[in-house]
């Protein structure tokens, strides 16, 4: 029978999926149901369908509500303003970007504020506020009482279809907004265990980077602190080689302290005679070993992996205490229904994803490979098979098969972690590692043998200088050696590029698991996988066809912030970008953010064209991440940043472009031709017949109009209204197109009424985003567009546009709607039909 525990356990953590897709989680749910039947009785299906829909119910509830408050931040912080306010500190300080920190630099920490009061921008604050705040003394922590003056602004959230709802990190944190403290004065000091545990962070923080080697310091306080400001170059080696578990604080990690300290502990009470005499030594540490396991967990930085592994540590500890044996299955159980009816969305957590998936694997899945890999492995347990005491060993110790079972018994339990991760990995990664059992293999034994003992003693024996300083050379001498096992590794570039499984198919997946699990032969067990792979083929071949659907014509206006990135589908297959954002002095990349995992989860590989409109880095920042990973037919460049030099990012995306033999394309090869590319007419109607060199670089802007059977798309890049009068001038009723990418953000230099009655547009799409400062789209813009009836889709506001249209028809959507039929235009183009709005 199956654990009912277990499974009311999945089904509360699958809340969160049946909230944010419903249709596949309820049918894996009800195939699910119909195959665990038999092994699990009425009552336990029954009580686990209450906990899916209540999971759900609470879950749906705290992202409507995330809306909510995401819409009232961005009323108030529009724009974003500089804020005098009051607040708590609510989250540990965490340091970030240290390893790229120059030397001399003073290094400031993140936190989370609630602010309870004050002004932003001359505005009242009307209630609570949660921020994440950047640039704040180290010497914080949780409950410590701030005055501060902040430049604050809403978080971005890139909305965009097709890719995951990003208001459940709102509704998780209740983090609304983000900015970089001016001034900071601590006005009273938290006195809560919390504060106490910042305290010892700070100080164990302090001694990792006194004593560890330089180029370890960051690694030893991701493996300690769960501080992950590695050196770009690191994170990218870790997560291609598929080593990043290794510095994330996981249930090994807390196994091995919980474990370091009960055996202090329980060495202590036996000697002490009248504890020793009176009681169980054992239970007692059991008992303080509870405690401990969330303290060090909080100290850990309190991520999904290690809460939900003090779970499940505290549930195999109370039942040491209670006198029974400790079960596996029971204690991950009772940690996954803990952690959903704490958190219904805690499935969106990526570190309790794959802490449970990898426990997982390693329950159900680590003792079928040992048998696979080490012939008489399946007869190993508790008790040898003929009924010798547990742990005996035969005379046969030193045989070939011993050898074996040393060597691959470990790669087992590699196997089973990574099998159980691989769905969650390929969701949050482009690549798998194909090495990463080999180097898993390599570099686990020097993480968890060496690197995180001596790393955690390190931790306590500030007392002790000497003993400390050696911690700290064996622990950075393992850690320098797994970086350069992950360095090696993602050297090689053996990875497997897989696409983004959707939600169909992971829903798949958990059906075909779900029948596996329930039959009782081997034979059935197999026909279940194989009929699951099958539904992941058949899905792939849905998600493909639907990635490039034919004879449409479909223009994602996407948000990606302050700036234009337009991906295009065109209707015999192909696609064309044009722009891709980009945040001046920003960490955040929109081309790795928001580009190209769209064009994964769209099945994408390949750009007919790249266009870059003008050479203004919110418009070509993301390309240079976007080129890297799909093929380019051509790139359409108006040559005026080579001209008057638009910076190294520019100079090298065409370099590196030119170097893969890309051919790259000026307005004299583009103008006065209408082009038919994959099905659709493509006009470059500016700058033409070249460059005007009496004007900048906005009114040189690439203006394009894409059309297929009687609709039209009018993009217009940055350009301003000397641009615009010589379009209307030329082109004059030609210009007419159904949806109009206004011009420049929405600029009240843009979009003038001429314009707009030559165009007649029924939709306009305003690439502004919610950190401008630019006051972004301006209201004489949106007034003209009002007086004239046209449906304005704003990216600050809901997210991208998605518009389609069959050659008769025209439609359109924002994230999370139904796709809506746009309402007829009042004119047309002489010759066609009135094209729908």
């Amino acid at each position: 029978m199956i654990d009912p525990v277990l499974l009311f356990g999945l089904a509360l953590v699958a809340g969160a999926p049946l909230a944010l897709s419903p249709l596949p989680t309820a049918l894996a749910a009800a195939l699910a149901a119909a195959a665990l039947g038999r092994r699990a009785g009425r009552v336990a299906l029954a009580a686990a369908a209450v906990a899916l829909v209540v999971g759900g119910l609470r879950a749906r509830a705290l992202l409507d509500d995330a809306g909510d408050l995401y819409g009232s931040a961005a009323a108030l912080l529009h724009p974003p303003a500089r804020c005098e306010v009051t607040g708590a500190v609510i989250s540990s300080p965490v340091v970030v970007g240290a390893a790229q920190r120059t030397a001399g630099e003073e290094p400031t920490a993140r936190i989370d504020v609630e602010l309870s009061s004050g002004t932003c921008g001359g505005r009242a604050l009307p209630g609570p506020l949660r921020a994440r705040l950047h640039g704040a003394p180290l010497d914080l922590a949780r409950g410590d009482r701030l005055e501060v003056v902040v430049d604050l602004a809403p978080i971005h959230l890139f909305r965009n279809e097709g890719l995951r709802d990003a208001t459940a990190a709102i509704a998780r944190s209740g983090i609304v907004a983000s900015g970089s403290i001016v001034d900071a004065r601590r006005t009273a000091q938290g006195r809560s265990i919390g504060a106490a545990v910042d305290r010892a962070r700070a100080a164990v923080r302090g001694r990792i980077e006194a004593t560890f080697h330089p180029e370890a310091a960051a690694l030893g306080r991701a493996l300690v602190l769960g501080e992950t400001d590695l050196a770009p170059e690191d994170q990218d080696a870790f997560r291609e080689s598929g080593l990043a578990h290794l510095l994330a604080v996981s249930g090994t990690h807390l196994i091995l302290a919980v474990a370091g300290f009960a055996a202090v502990a329980r060495a202590l009470l036996v000697r002490v005679d009248p504890i020793a005499a009176r009681w169980d030594a054992g239970r007692i540490t059991a008992a303080l070993c509870v405690p401990a396991a969330w303290l060090y967990a909080d100290f850990a930085g309190g991520g999904g992996s290690a809460m939900r592994a003090a779970a499940m540590l505290s549930c195999a500890m109370c039942a040491r205490l209670a006198g029974l044996r400790p079960a596996g299955v029971r204690s991950f159980a009772l940690s996954l229904a803990g952690a959903a009816a704490v958190d219904p969305l805690v499935a969106c957590d990526l570190s309790f994803g794959l802490s449970a998936a990898a426990t997982a694997g390693l329950l159900w899945l680590q003792r079928p490979l040992a048998a696979l890999l080490v012939p008489g492995e399946e007869g190993r347990g508790d008790e040898r098979a003929d009924g010798g005491p547990p742990g005996a060993r035969s005379s046969s110790s030193s045989s070939p098969r011993a050898l074996a079972r040393k060597v691959l018994a470990p790669l087992a339990t590699t196997l089973a972690a990574m099998f159980g991760c691989a769905p969650l990995l390929l969701m949050n990664g482009e690549t798998f590692p194909l090495l990463g059992v080999a180097a898993n293999v390599v570099a686990a034994p020097l993480g968890e043998l060496a690197a995180l003992p001596f790393c955690l003693a390190h931790a306590v024996l500030s007392w002790a200088p000497p003993v400390e300083r050696g911690c700290a050379l064996v622990g950075s001498g393992a850690l320098l050696a797994v970086r350069a096992v992950a360095r090696a590794s993602a050297d090689t570039g053996v990875v497997l590029r897989l696409p983004e499984p959707s939600p169909a198919q992971l829903a798949a997946l958990a059906a075909a698991i779900a029948l596996a699990w329930a039959a009782e032969r081997r034979a059935r067990r197999l026909a279940a996988l194989a009929t699951g792979a099958a539904a992941w083929l058949l899905l792939e071949i849905v998600a493909v066809r639907a990635g490039a659907p034919r004879g449409v014509l479909r223009v994602s206006v996407l948000d990606v912030g302050q700036g234009d990135a337009i991906l295009i589908d065109l209707p015999e297959g192909g696609a064309m970008l044009v722009d891709a954002g980009g945040f001046v002095g920003s960490p955040v990349d929109p081309g790795a953010r928001v580009i190209r995992p769209l064009l994964r989860s769209r099945r994408r590989a390949r750009l007919d064209a790249v266009v870059l409109s003008h050479p203004h880095p919110d418009h070509f920042g993301g390309l240079p991440a976007v080129v890297e990973g799909v093929e380019v037919g051509e790139l359409w460049d108006t040559g005026q940043g080579e001209a008057e030099g638009a910076g190294p990012v520019y100079a090298k995306l065409l370099s590196d472009l030119r170097r893969r033999g890309v051919p790259v394309v000026r307005p004299a090869s583009l103008c006065g031709r209408p082009r038919t590319l994959s099905g659709a007419t493509v006009e470059v109607l500016a700058p033409c017949p070249d460059l005007h060199p009496d004007r900048g670089a906005n009114d040189n802007s690439f203006v394009l109009r894409i059309t297929h059977g009687a609709h039209a798309a009018l993009l217009v890049g940055d350009a301003e209204h000397e641009a615009e009068e010589a379009l209307v001038a030329r082109y004059g009723a030609a210009l007419r197109a159904d949806l109009l990418k206004v011009g420049h953000h929405g600029s009240r230099t843009s979009t003038g009424p001429a314009l707009l009655a030559a165009v007649d547009p029924a939709v306009a799409a305003v690439t502004c985003g919610v950190r401008n400062r630019y006051g972004h789209p301006s209201p004489e813009v949106l007034s003209r567009l009002s007086a004239r009836g046209v449906a304005v889709a704003r990216m600050d506001r809901g997210g991208a546009l998605v518009w389609e249209t069959d050659g008769e028809r025209v439609r359109w959507s924002r994230p999370g709607e139904p796709p809506s039929p746009a309402p007829a235009r009042r004119g047309a183009a002489e010759g066609t039909a009135a094209p729908g709005r």
